[in-house]
Order: structure tokens, then sequence, then C-alpha cells
């Protein structure tokens, strides 16, 4: 991996200095401040709220020092989320940066049924591996937001916001056809439900 990075984080204010502790501990990857190294995955992430600007912040990430762990859409990816999900103690919180795949969920509405006891784990994880896999970057340490550089951030017009979240909607509609598949599906064992 190469040291530096170039990262993308959408809000409502132009974050210069992140601050690792402000962000939820039951998210995915436990508390920290998410970020994604797609800039088209971030601007779809964008929303749109009355009386304030929706930004796209740009940074560089030099990892050199730093303690990074790279997931992928397997059973440790999934026992990670669930855990945070869950309130239990998060077992990655010493590492400084957390890259891997955003749980589909979390972009997609399943109605809640990947953390909803209905489940195995392997048919939550059959699910969130399907469709489409963007990945998130997330610092969890102090050192880690020391190593993020401000380069610049822009102000995302409510229009072209408008038009990521219908190709949003485009995806969501696809992925919930391929949920409902899966869920209909007499070989893949989620039939049980």
């Amino acid at each position: 991996m190469a040291d530096k990075i170039i990262l993308y984080h959408t809000g409502f204010s132009e974050i210069r200095v992140p601050d690792v502790h402000m962000g939820r501990k039951n998210a995915d990857f436990g508390q920290g401040f998410y970020l994604s190294s797609d800039l088209s995955f971030s601007k779809r992430w964008a929303r749109v709220r009355k009386g304030m600007d929706t930004y796209i912040n740009t940074y560089e990430l030099d990892t050199a020092g730093l303690s990074v762990r790279r997931l992928g859409c397997d059973e440790e990816w999934f026992e990670y989320i669930f855990g945070n999900r869950n309130g239990r103690p998060d077992t990655m919180a010493g590492i400084d940066v957390i890259i891997g795949p955003i749980a589909n969920d979390i972009i997609f509405d399943l109605y809640g049924i990947t953390t909803s006891g209905y489940l195995t784990a392997a048919q939550s994880l059959q699910i969130l591996s399907a469709g489409p896999e963007y990945t998130q970057v997330v610092l969890k340490t102090d050192q880690a937001a020391a190593a993020l550089k401000f380069l610049s951030s822009e102000i995302l017009d409510e229009r072209d916001i408008r038009a990521e979240r219908e190709l949003v909607q485009r995806e969501e509609e696809a992925y919930q056809e391929e949920f409902a598949r899966m869920l209909l599906e007499t070989d893949g064992g989620i039939h049980t439900i």
C-alpha cells in the first residue's frame, strides 16, 4: 500500500481538523472519523439540509508509521461490525486506520434484517456481500488524525446532490431485488427465515 492516500468526507461543514472521538461507538468500524477513497461514492453520500451548504472535504492521509488494518467482506469483517453495532468492546480500538467495505445495509434500506437476529451470521454476510462494494477508511486514533492533511473543500450544488441521490436510488432498487431473490432461494439457506 502506498504511504499516501487521497480521501474524501462529505458533510455540512468544512472540517480541517477531524475529531476521532466524535463519532458513534456503535458505528460499523467503531468510533472514529469516516472517509472514503472513492470521490464518486462520497458525492453519492451527500445530503441536502435546508439552510445549510453541503461540503466535500479532500484530504491526504500519510499512513507511514501508522498501524493500518485492511478488512475484506468476510467473517472477520462481519463479526467486527456486528460486535460494534451491538455495543461490544471494540476489538480493533488500538489500530490507527481501518480500511474495509461499507456494509450495504448502511447504504441501502434492508429493513434491519441483517442485525435482527432472524438470520444467522452466514446468512447476513451473504446478504451484505451482494451488490456493489464501497470502501470506507476510518481514522480511529489521534495519531491517525494528525497524519491527515486537509487539502480543500468544495460546496456541492444541490442539483448535483439530487442527481447523485437518484443514482443511489437506482442502485438501492437493484440491490433490494437481489436481496429479495436471496431470501427466496431454495438452495442458499436464507429461505429458512
